[in-house]
């Protein structure tokens, strides 16, 4: 893949995704977040400016995410619509049936809260081909009016080239994915997926882009900040947007919240990445990103290090 130096992106940036919707660029990940943090931590990242929050089923705090975007879109008058909340269907919830429980729990925890939910995703691909394919259907039909909790889009999450064929070969697919969320870094750059889902019209939405802290010390990224002036957090998240990733981060810190969230220059709130007009400037040096351009690495470091998009079941 070619190399970008240079993006024009805002904090207020938002990607539009391939059914109209637009999806902000930056995320607030509440993976570890335990339940009774994630109302406060939630609502002091809408403080800073983050206006898309990322929860799980498995995470075990989807209605305390819920709770502090209602709570903050009345304090501060902001529109539901201004703020993207995504959660996911855990493997143990595969299935037609599986799914279709699991997405009226959804519904009972955030529904009263935010209304609607803007973007499901299956978590992983760890079950198999039956499961995956009869949770897809199920989750095809709330997104049309129902009577439980309306999903405006699907995803997929940690999947790879098979499990995406499978599918877009599947001839019940009416509702086509729009996120593929990948464990991305540089060490990890899953080029021929990231490819493959481009030509799909699939965007790629980063998790542990800092790699959980495991390589903020690595000598050449050191290195790299020392040269670059950036620290080296910025600068793997800065790599992030110059790929064209959503890029989620986590911190339980308001500082690190708040620093990992000023990568991007402030913007105006009407920020579309489809619009073609200067909006902000995010770039690398260009000697910075041939370092950290590691097509061939393949340094796994969330599920235990075994890559989930290789699962062959």
């Amino acid at each position: 893949m070619s190399i970008t130096t240079s993006i024009q992106l805002t904090q207020s940036s938002r990607y539009r995704l391939h059914n109209n919707q637009l999806i902000p660029v930056t995320g607030y990940g509440t993976w570890q977040v335990p339940a009774e943090d994630a109302s406060k931590l939630v609502y002091e990242a809408l403080e800073i400016g983050y206006r898309h929050i990322d929860s799980a089923e498995i995470y075990g705090n989807q209605r305390e995410c819920a709770q502090a975007i209602h709570k903050f879109c009345q304090d501060t008058k902001t529109p539901r619509e201004d703020i993207w909340f995504t959660t996911k269907i855990w493997n143990d919830d595969h299935g037609y049936d599986e799914t279709r429980e699991a997405v009226k729990k959804i519904a009972d925890d955030v529904k009263e809260y935010v209304g609607y939910v803007d973007l499901v995703l299956v978590h992983s691909p760890l079950t198999n081909k039956k499961k995956r394919l009869g949770t897809w259907k199920a989750l095809q039909e709330f997104t049309k009016p129902n009577d439980h909790i309306l999903i405006r889009s699907l995803g997929v999450s940690n999947y790879g080239i098979r499990h995406l064929d499978e599918l877009f070969e599947w001839d019940g697919l009416t509702v086509r994915p729009v996120i593929n969320q990948l464990e991305l870094h540089p060490w990890s750059p899953q080029v021929k997926l990231r490819e493959y889902c481009v030509r799909k019209d699939i965007h790629l939405e980063a998790y542990s882009p800092l790699t959980q802290g495991k390589k903020l010390n690595d000598p050449e990224l050191k290195s790299l900040a020392q040269q670059s002036g950036d620290s080296a957090a910025a600068i793997l998240l800065k790599w992030s947007y110059l790929q064209g990733f959503i890029v989620l981060v986590k911190s339980s810190d308001v500082k690190r919240m708040k620093e990992n969230f000023d990568v991007l220059p402030p913007g105006k709130p009407d920020d579309d990445c489809t619009v073609e007009r200067f909006m902000g400037k995010v770039d690398l040096d260009p000697g910075v990103l041939a370092k950290l351009n590691k097509p061939n690495s393949h340094d796994v470091i969330a599920w235990g290090g075994n890559d989930p998009t290789e699962y062959d079941g």
